[in-house]
C-alpha cells in the first residue's frame, strides 16, 4: 500500500482481530472498490456532524474518496452550525450524572444537549434561521422549490455566513461538498432543527410547504443518479451508525429492480456499516448484511462488513487508512 503513513501502520500493527480486524478489511477493501473505478456512498445518521466528523470527512471529500452522501437533517445543518458557532458549544464531561434539574438548567441557557456537548440556540440555530429564511422567502416569491441541501448550498456559496465562521472551514464536510458540488440526499429532512423551523412558518402561512422538495423526489432524483453511475462502474455503500441515512437510499436498488422492472440494475457493489445497534426484534440497524441479500439490496459475492463499535471512534480511522495517513 502507497503512502502509508504513521496511523496506517499503527492501525495494520495493532488491529489484528475481532472488531479491529473488520475494520482493517473493511477499509482495504474501500480502497480497492476506488481503485477499480467504483464511486462509494456514504451516509451519515447519529450526531456524526457534532461530533466534528467533518474533520476527516471533509479531506475524503476533497481527494474523491466518496461521490454520493446520505445524511439526516440533522447532520446536514449541524455541520454549519458548529462551523458558525464552534466556540459557544460547551462540553459536559460529567452528563451522565446530571440531575433533572440540571438539564433544565441547561435549557434555560440555550442549550441543547448531544450526550456530552451542547448546541447553543442563539448563536447555532438562529445565527442559520434568518438568513436561509431569507432564501426560503425568495423562492416563494418566486415559485420555486429547491431540496434541502441546496438551500444549504446556496446560503454556503451566498458568503453571508462567513462572518460568524468561528472553526476552521477546512474542517467543514458540507463546505468540501458544495465546492464539489457533491450530490446529497436527506431523508426525513422534516425530523430537523431546520424542519421544524420551516413547518412553524408554514403554520403561520408565512411560507408554502412545496418550496421544500420532499423525500419522494429525492428517491426519483436518486433512482435515475444510481442507474447513470452505474452505466461504466459500480456503487458501493458505506454506512455510518444506522435509522433513515442508510435505510432510504439502500432501497433504491430493489425499487430500480423489482419496482421499475430495470432488471440489469446491479447491487451496490461493498457494504459495510459501522454500528453497535444489536440484532433483535426487526432492527434494521442492527440487521446482518446477509439480511439485505433477501431483500435485493446485495449479492451473494458483494464484499460486506459489519464492524460493531463507536462510529466516532471508528470512521476517523477508517478514513485516515483510505487516505494514506
Amino acid at each position: 500500500m502507497e503512502n502509508r503513513g504513521q496511523i496506517t501502520e499503527f492501525i495494520e500493527k495493532h488491529f489484528r482481530h475481532f472488531n479491529a480486524a473488520a475494520l482493517v478489511d473493511a477499509s482495504r477493501a474501500y480502497i480497492e472498490q476506488l481503485d477499480k473505478g467504483n464511486k462509494m456512498m456514504i451516509t451519515l445518521a447519529g450526531a456524526m456532524s457534532t461530533a466534528e466528523l467533518g474533520r476527516s470527512l471533509a479531506e475524503m471529500i476533497r481527494q474523491d474518496k466518496v461521490q454520493i452522501i446520505s445524511c439526516t437533517g440533522a447532520n446536514l445543518e449541524e455541520d454549519l452550525m458548529n462551523l458558525v458557532a464552534h466556540h459557544h458549544y460547551k462540553r459536559v464531561s460529567g452528563y451522565r450524572d446530571l440531575s433533572p434539574q440540571q438539564e433544565w438548567e441547561l435549557l434555560e441557557k440555550g442549550l441543547n444537549r448531544v450526550t456530552d456537548t451542547c448546541i447553543p440556540e442563539e448563536e447555532a440555530f438562529r445565527r442559520l434561521q434568518k438568513h436561509v429564511y431569507e432564501l426560503w422567502k425568495l423562492a416563494d416569491e418566486h415559485g420555486e422549490r429547491y431540496l434541502p441541501h441546496e438551500y444549504m448550498y446556496q446560503l454556503i456559496r451566498s458568503g453571508v455566513l462567513k462572518q460568524y465562521y468561528e472553526a476552521d472551514p477546512a474542517n467543514s464536510w458540507l463546505l468540501a461538498a458544495a465546492e464539489k458540488n457533491l450530490p446529497i440526499v436527506v431523508p426525513g429532512w422534516e425530523d430537523s432543527t431546520l424542519g421544524n423551523i420551516f413547518a412553524s412558518y408554514c403554520i403561520k402561512g408565512d411560507l408554502m410547504p412545496q418550496i421544500v422538495k420532499s423525500g419522494i423526489e429525492y428517491m426519483t432524483w436518486l433512482a435515475e443518479w444510481y442507474t447513470e453511475n452505474t452505466k461504466n462502474s459500480e456503487i458501493g455503500f458505506f454506512q455510518v451508525g444506522g435509522g433513515i441515512a442508510g435505510d432510504f437510499p439502500i432501497c433504491v436498488v430493489p425499487m430500480l429492480y423489482q419496482d421499475l422492472e430495470r432488471t440489469d440494475t446491479p447491487f451496490w457493489s461493498y457494504f459495510c456499516q459501522i454500528s453497535d445497534s444489536t440484532t433483535s426484534y426487526g432492527s434494521y440497524s442492527g440487521a446482518v448484511p446477509n439480511e439485505k441479500i433477501t431483500w435485493g439490496k446485495l449479492g451473494i459475492d458483494t464484499p460486506k462488513f459489519i464492524i460493531e463499535s463507536d462510529a466516532t471512534i471508528v470512521a476517523p480511522l477508517m478514513f485516515a487508512y483510505i487516505l494514506g495517513g
